[in-house]
C-alpha cells in the first residue's frame, strides 16, 4: 500500500511506532556524530510541519468550536505550549507563504526555526522587492554558515536594504537602554539594558576587572596552597567575581576626581571593510553589527583604534620577530575576532597570535600569515599523530 493512501491515523501511528522505537534506543547506539545531523535535521522539518499546521489551524478557526477566542489560547491550554512559542510557531507558519526559498530549504531540514525567525524579522515593505532579489543568497548563507556569522549577515544586508531604517532601529535600541535594581529578602535583584555600543563599553571595563580579580585569586590561592590551584580551588566563584568586579566599578567610580583628573574616554573597538568608506557596514569587535550613524554621538568623547589590514601595511614588530606583538598582533586579533578553527568561537582576546606558515619553517611574523587560534587548538596543530598498530 502506498504511503500517500494511509488515512491520517494509521499514517501518524506509524510515525509514533518508529518515534518509540527511536526513543527506546540507547543513547550510548545513537550518540555518533552522522545520526546527531540527522535527528537535527529531522527536528528542523518536525519544527517546520508544526508551524504550517498552525498556520492552517488558525486560518480554519476550528479551535473556535471549543470556545477560545485565538488558535494560540487554544494552544496553550491544550498542548500546554507557552503563548509566547505557540505566537512564534503561528508567525513562522503565516509569513511562508512570502518566502518559498525559506519554506522549501526548512521542509528540507538545512535550516532551522532560529534561522526563519531571523529573515522573517527583516522583512517589511521597504525591504520586501530586495528581500525576493536576495531570498536564495541568504537562504545558502543559513544553510554553509555557523548562526551566528549568518546573523551577522543578516545585519548587514538589512543595512544595505534599508539604510534609514537602520539608523533608526539604532536610535530605538539606544532609547530602550535601562538598569535598575531593586531590594528583595536575598538582596539586590536588577537588569540591565544596553544598545550594542554603550553594552561593549560596560563589558570591556567590567571584564578587565574580572581579570583582575582572577588574578588575584590565582596569586592567593598559590601560596596558600603552594601548588597551581584548581579553579575549585579559588576563593571566589566565576559568579562572585562578576559581581565583585560590578561592585568594583562603582567604587573606583565613586573614588574618581572628575574636577582634577580627566575623565577616561570610553574604548569599543569597531571593524569596518574598505567599502565602509563610502557605504554602511560596521560591525563591533566583540561581534554585533552596528548600524554607522549610532558612531556619531561618540566622535568627540571616544578613543578610536585606527587598523590597516592587509601585509606590510601597519607593523610593530619585525618580520622575522618569534612573537606577534604590538598593532601586528592586535591588527590579527580584529581582523579575525575569534579562534578560527572550525568548531570554536572563543574570543581572540582569550586567544594566542599562531603562524599558518610556522615560524620553524621560515614563515613570516606579519598579518598575513597570522590568525587566531585558542591555546588548545594552537597546541592541536603540532600533536603528533599516535604511531600505527
Amino acid at each position: 500500500m502506498e504511503q500517500d493512501t494511509l488515512a491520517p491515523d494509521v499514517r501518524y501511528a506509524t510515525l509514533s511506532e518508529a518515534l518509540k522505537e527511536l526513543i527506546e534506543t540507547p543513547p550510548s547506539l545513537r550518540c555518533d556524530g552522522e545520526t546527531i545531523t540527522f535527528l537535527q535535521r529531522v527536528r528542523s522539518q518536525v519544527d517546520y510541519v508544526i508551524s504550517t499546521s498552525v498556520a492552517d489551524f488558525d486560518q480554519w478557526k476550528e479551535w473556535g468550536a471549543d470556545g477560545a477566542l485565538t488558535a494560540t489560547a487554544w494552544i496553550d491550554t491544550t498542548c500546554h505550549v507557552p503563548k509566547k512559542e505557540a505566537r512564534a510557531q503561528l508567525r513562522r507558519g503565516k509569513a511562508l507563504c512570502a518566502l518559498p526559498l525559506v519554506a522549501q530549504a526548512w521542509k528540507n531540514g538545512d535550516i532551522g526555526a532560529a534561522h526563519v525567525d531571523a529573515l522573517i524579522r527583516v522583512k517589511r515593505p521597504v525591504t520586501e522587492e530586495t528581500l525576493a532579489r536576495d531570498e536564495g543568497i541568504l537562504v545558502d548563507a543559513a544553510r554553509t554558515m555557523k548562526f551566528a556569522e549568518f546573523a551577522s549577515a543578516v545585519d548587514y544586508w538589512e543595512q544595505l536594504a534599508d539604510q534609514d531604517g537602520s539608523d533608526e532601529a539604532a536610535e530605538a535600541k539606544k532609547a530602550q537602554r535601562d538598569v535598575y535594581l531593586y531590594p528583595s529578602p536575598n538582596g539586590y535583584l536588577g537588569e540591565m539594558r544596553f544598545d550594542p555600543i554603550d553594552g561593549a563599553i560596560v563589558v570591556k571595563e567590567h571584564k578587565r576587572i574580572e581579570e583582575e580579580l582572577f588574578e588575584a585569586d590565582w596569586a592567593e590561592a598559590k601560596e596558600r596552597l603552594g601548588h597551581d590551584p584548581r579553579l575549585d580551588e579559588l576563593a571566589r566563584t566565576p559568579a562572585q567575581r562578576r559581581a565583585d568586579a560590578m561592585v568594583e566599578m562603582a567604587v573606583r567610580s565613586a573614588a574618581a576626581n572628575m574636577v582634577q583628573g580627566r575623565r577616561p574616554e570610553p574604548l569599543f573597538t569597531v571593524v569596518v571593510d574598505y567599502p565602509t568608506l563610502f557605504g554602511r557596514i560596521s560591525q563591533l569587535e566583540q561581534g554585533p553589527v552596528v548600524a554607522p550613524g549610532s558612531l556619531l554621538s561618540w566622535l568627540d568623547t571616544a578613543t578610536f583604534e585606527r587598523i590597516v589590514f592587509g601585509p606590510n601595511k601597519r607593523a610593530e614588530c619585525s618580520i622575522t620577530s618569534r612573537f606577534f606583538t604590538g598593532a601586528t598582533r592586535r591588527a590579527i586579533e580584529v581582523r579575525d575576532l575569534q579562534c578560527q578553527h572550525e568548531f570554536c568561537d572563543r574570543p581572540a582576546e582569550e586567544c594566542e597570535i599562531d603562524h599558518i606558515v610556522p615560524y620553524s619553517q621560515g614563515g613570516p611574523t606579519e598579518q598575513g600569515n597570522g590568525q587566531v587560534l585558542c591555546g588548545p587548538h594552537n597546541r592541536m596543530r603540532y600533536e603528533r599523530p599516535p604511531p600505527d598498530g
